[in-house]
């Protein structure tokens, strides 16, 4: 049996609360220090009856952070510090330096700090958290495995921070892998280390030629080298790794179903097959006759004693247990499985696997059996009014050319050239929760929290007026979640109390489960933005969460195509749309922060799913007057390979995550001719420092430098939810008074 890794953040956020306790220097290194050796322990004992426990899958902040740490991978303007005021620096930045960029995890909505390498720089190998981590399961009782990222993917998923090139670096960068590798061998006399490899999914790249040499080396010092990959098929790093001394090969078969044509070489090579079929990813109980099946047809090719039962990727992208779920419909919670449930499906599996069906594992196998019964069948999950709806669906698209739609919404909207904006949330104070909490314990009555929320609303209204920003928004106060404040308004979602998945850093989501057809009884967002609208003379935007990304932040039912699912949520989007402007809101943004993590990771699928999102996207926003703009906002994306798409989702105003990468995704939209108006981050939301009004023009003059001032809007990168206010205020006042300085140049 055979997991890849654990959620780390605690089954209470305990990790969470520590972090975000010791950054505002409530409490000591050695306090936060010991919160997550406790945690390690406690997560340890629910592996307690696998072959080994993980180690180094724990980390304060993301594991590619620890790995640039590990290696001496530290950018030259955090020379200065050192420890764990170097390693938080990093990732959120310290007095004038900017953090390191930020980007998603593949296709899923876990981000990861983006290492920084170059041709010069030291690379001082630092093993002490491996180390430590693997003594203290030792001192346990347990056996440990090491879960590390593969060279192949830390170099893929890097920057060049100078003029030199990934070939000319991965010299550099492999000496310093192999002696960090080396440092581990000692730790045992067998030490066992996963490697993790997704980067192999995306297919070949000019490195491959290295795998044979960089495995064959590792397993030279003695290491038990295991290399995995999930979350595709990766037939053409298989060719080459069981032609190497690595111990054996981890493969999804959860999303990776191609990956059974490689059987054969594994089996012909003799190398052991850790078979991913426990989905790593999604929270549905497994159905175990299912998974047997995959493994019979398994067994016919590699032998039996060479397969181990695994899960599908590391279950740091599921909930940590049903446990505390007390609220949620019952038969709907008999259909879930989180990592702790995740783990005893495993051995039950495994014990199905090799004994069959005994009296030991009868009842539990029986049970799963029913359950997999139980939802298919159960008349919770379709309505027949949706399907209808669905049935009748046809292509859609806007009617007027964007040429001519912007002419008449300057013409109506009458905002300037370099508009400044945000992206939608502000400030989720201790005081707004606490409000949404008591009420939601029914503590308070309605009228007591809609007042709170007014209040708040005017606050924001009264605050974005004061310092001139042109267009404006509420700010979200009655949101708890950007997908779960949509998800709790429709047909077909349910919500877990402690479903809590860590995203990056401190920061936690709770994706709603898509449990059943989608849709939506009642106006959603019109009721607040109206009340907003009323209380200004400027525009405010009217601010929705578009479907593609209401999708791909949430856990999504397994029985029916993701794209039919996404169809259903783009119909209760456009109908939001069409009340919202009926109700005179003139701006709606549609976010699609999630757009492009949904993307297949093998170029051969990603055809079929822009055909889907794009046309998802199109039947939400068809439906928009010409004199309605449409904004649409995207996070942490590389653009140069989607451009034609963000083109065809014909957005009026698109808002970009750019600030952690200068004006280099913006690039692609000059050299492609992109026409329609474009907002680039000009600040990093992620980090608590603020920007200086010289900072701030300087990267306006750099967007200026590639497109022109009457298609810029000036905004932050991202919402602020996340921030303080004392953090927001200033940030603003001087991103308005940066762009007054630029208008005035203009003008000259």
């Amino acid at each position: 049996m055979n997991i890849l890794g654990f959620p780390r953040i605690g089954e209470k956020r305990e990790l969470k609360k520590a972090l975000e306790s010791f950054w505002a220097k409530k409490s000591s290194e050695a306090e936060l220090l010991d919160v997550a050796k406790k945690l390690r322990k406690l997560h340890w004992s629910y592996q307690k009856n696998l072959p080994f426990v993980v180690v180094n899958d724990f980390s304060l902040y993301d594991n590619m952070l620890d790995l640039s740490y590990m290696l001496g991978v530290i950018p030259e303007r955090f020379n200065n510090l050192k420890g764990l005021e170097l390693y938080f620096a990093m990732a959120r930045g310290n007095g004038n330096n900017i953090a390191c960029e930020m980007t998603k995890w593949f296709n899923t909505n876990y981000h990861f700090v983006v290492p920084e390498i170059s041709k010069n720089l030291k690379y001082i190998i630092n093993a002490e958290k491996i180390t430590q981590e693997y003594n203290e399961a030792k001192t346990l009782g347990y056996s440990p495995k090491i879960s590390l990222i593969g060279l192949f993917t830390y170099l893929g998923l890097a920057k060049i921070s100078d003029n030199s090139n990934k070939e000319e670096i991965f010299p550099y960068l492999k000496k310093a892998y192999l002696e960090l590798i080396q440092s581990l061998s000692n730790l045992n006399d067998e030490v066992i280390i996963e490697f993790h490899e997704p980067i192999f999914v995306k297919g070949y790249n000019s490195f491959f030629p290295h795998i044979k040499e960089v495995y064959d080396e590792i397993a030279g010092f003695g290491i038990k080298s295991i290399v995995s990959t999930y979350f595709e098929a990766s037939n053409e790093a298989t060719k080459i790794l069981v032609k190497t001394k690595i111990d054996g090969l981890g493969l999804d078969f959860i999303y990776g179903e191609n990956n059974l044509t490689s059987l054969k070489l594994i089996a012909d090579a003799g190398k052991k097959l850790y078979a991913g079929l426990i989905d790593g990813r999604n929270i549905w109980v497994a159905n175990l006759d299912s998974k047997l099946s995959i493994l019979d047809r398994i067994s016919l090719i590699v032998p039996k004693d060479l397969i181990y039962v695994g899960t599908s990727c590391s279950l740091l992208h599921v909930p940590f247990s049903k446990d505390s779920e007390t609220k949620m419909d019952s038969e709907i919670l008999s259909w879930l499985s989180f990592a702790r449930e995740k783990i005893h499906e495993l051995e039950l599996l495994e014990s199905l696997f090799r004994n069959g069906v005994t009296e030991s594992n009868k009842e539990k196998y029986t049970k799963n059996q029913e359950i997999n019964a139980i939802r298919k069948s159960s008349n919770k999950i379709h309505d027949a009014n949706v399907q209808q709806r669905i049935s009748s669906l046809r292509a859609q698209t806007r009617k007027e050319a964007f040429k001519d739609r912007i002419k008449l919404q300057r013409k109506e909207l009458g905002y300037p050239n370099l508009a400044t904006t945000t992206i939608g949330s502000f400030p989720q104070t201790p005081e707004l929760r606490a409000l949404r909490q008591k009420y939601k314990k029914g503590e308070i009555d309605t009228q007591s929290y809609e007042n709170g929320i007014k209040d708040y609303i005017r606050d924001c209204i009264a605050f974005q007026e004061e310092i001139g920003l042109d267009v404006l928004v509420h700010g979200e106060p009655e949101r708890n979640d950007m997908v779960e404040y949509f998800g709790e308004q429709m047909k077909g979602f349910v919500f877990s109390q402690n479903g809590w998945v860590q995203s990056y850093g401190s920061r936690c989501v709770k994706p709603p489960i898509i449990y059943g057809d989608v849709s939506r009884p009642n106006a959603m967002t019109v009721r607040w933005s109206s009340f907003a609208q009323s209380l200004s003379k400027k525009i405010v935007k009217g601010m929705l969460t578009g479907p593609v990304t209401i999708l791909n932040w949430s856990f999504v039912r397994d029985d029916l195509p993701r794209n039919d699912v996404c169809k259903q949520l783009s119909l209760c989007i456009a109908d939001e749309i069409s009340d919202l402007q009926d109700a005179g809101i003139k701006i709606i943004q549609v976010d699609e922060a999630a757009f492009k993590e949904g993307y297949p990771l093998r170029e051969e699928n990603i055809r079929e799913y822009e055909t889907w999102a794009l046309e998802c996207f199109k039947i939400s926003s068809s439906v928009a007057n010409p004199s309605t703009q449409i904004h649409t906002h995207m996070c942490y994306s590389e653009f140069n390979d989607i451009i034609k798409t963000i083109e065809a989702m014909d957005a009026d105003v698109i808002s970009i995550e750019t600030a952690r990468s200068g004006n280099e995704l913006l690039k692609i939209f000059k050299k492609v001719g992109y026409s329609n108006e474009v907002g680039p981050g000009v600040y990093d939301i992620h980090s608590p420092r603020i920007p200086s009004v010289d900072e701030l023009y300087k990267q306006i003059q750099l967007l200026l430098e590639v497109l022109p001032n009457e298609q810029l809007w000036i905004n932050p990168d991202c919402g602020l939810k996340t921030r303080k206010w004392e953090e927001v205020k200033p940030s603003l006042k001087n991103m308005i008074e940066a762009v007054k300085r630029i208008r005035a140049d203009l003008i000259k």
